[in-house]
């Protein structure tokens, strides 16, 4: 139904509060529910006035203390205090200019002292110390301030832009550092891997020879105890021939097109022989020496 008035009686809201006033003084507050006036005695109602959170959104635009030009957009839910409604109604003609002041006031001062950086972190504290200022300031005048909230804090296009790019610069170098991280670790683990590689082929290569040497061994043994009269130099040698001639085999079977062309005849054989023998003794003479 609202809040109505006709002369002689009215209605108040159930979110609300009316003024009542005799010969222009006022008199009491008149609750929600209907009332009746003399008029002829000078009594009246002279207003009415809402009980509900109203919203106030003030933009203040401000400079922090490493010069960058901000604007902060805050949110004021205020009420007025049913009891003290009469001081609602007569102190103040317009409360939302009232408040706006008193916001920029205390913005004005507190972010100043403040980095950008900081005023980010810290705007719940600009929040507070504004609340506290309004609390006791619009208290005297009947008005309550509900909460007050930073919805919004605006540097300027440039500052962005510079923020962004900074941002941008730190997670590329960030970024950087992990790819670095990566290809180390990754040259560190093939470097490892070749040399553990190198070090199976090797001993891959060590018992190929030794199980070399073990055959041949026992070849000239089983053979001297078969073939009385001869000689271990002897037995080498046809080793070596039946080596060399094996080699010969290979080469002529092998897919590949490659050409290879080495000395071959009985002498060459020979001489093959008498250079490898010629290479062990030499080898078994400096490992004496040493």
């Amino acid at each position: 139904m609202g809040n109505t008035w006709c002369g002689f009686c009215g209605c108040v809201d159930q979110a609300g509060v009316g003024i009542v006033e005799r010969w222009g003084r006022f008199e009491r507050l008149a609750s929600p529910g209907l009332h009746f006036f003399n008029p002829f005695a000078g009594q009246v109602l002279a207003g009415f006035l809402s009980t509900r959170i109203s919203s106030l959104e003030v933009r203040i635009e401000t400079k922090t203390k490493d010069n960058v030009f901000v604007q902060l957009m805050c949110s004021i839910q205020y009420r007025v205090v049913r009891e003290n409604a009469d001081d609602a109604f007569y102190e103040l003609q317009n409360p939302e200019e009232q408040i706006q002041a008193y916001v920029f006031d205390v913005v004005r001062a507190i972010v100043p002292r403040m980095t950008l950086d900081e005023l980010f972190e810290q705007k719940g504290e600009v929040a507070k110390a504004v609340l506290e200022e309004l609390e006791k300031v619009m208290g005297a005048y009947g008005y309550s301030i509900e909460q007050i909230l930073m919805v919004d804090i605006i540097p300027d296009a440039a500052v962005r832009k510079a923020m962004n790019e900074i941002n941008a610069a730190q997670r590329l170098q960030l970024a950087s550092v992990y790819k670095g991280e990566a290809e180390k670790i990754l040259l560190v683990k093939k470097a490892e891997a070749e040399a553990e590689a190198k070090y199976l082929g090797g001993v891959g290569v060590a018992r190929q020879r030794q199980a070399i040497t073990d055959g041949l061994r026992e070849n000239i043994l089983n053979f001297s105890h078969k073939v009385e009269g001869t000689s271990a130099k002897e037995i080498m040698d046809l080793i070596m021939v039946t080596q060399y001639f094996d080699t010969i085999r290979d080469l002529g079977n092998s897919s590949n097109n490659t050409t290879v062309f080495i000395p071959h005849g009985p002498g060459h054989v020979r001489d093959i022989t008498d250079q490898i023998r010629n290479g062990m003794m030499e080898a078994a003479s400096t490992s004496s020496h040493c």
